[in-house]
């Protein structure tokens, strides 16, 4: 029986998904920018 892949470390799946998953991140971070006129590092409470 063949071992199957690893899912976790350094690897093409979990890359991928990181890609993905800050992409996302960006996207909303610049969304909530323009709805509500403040910069990210302001709405968190560092700027």
């Amino acid at each position: 029986m063949a071992e199957s892949s690893p899912r976790f470390g350094f690897v093409a799946f979990a890359e991928t998904w990181n890609g993905r998953l800050a992409m996302l991140g960006f996207v909303i971070g610049l969304g909530t920018e323009l709805l509500t006129g403040q910069s990210i590092l302001s709405q968190i409470g560092l700027g």
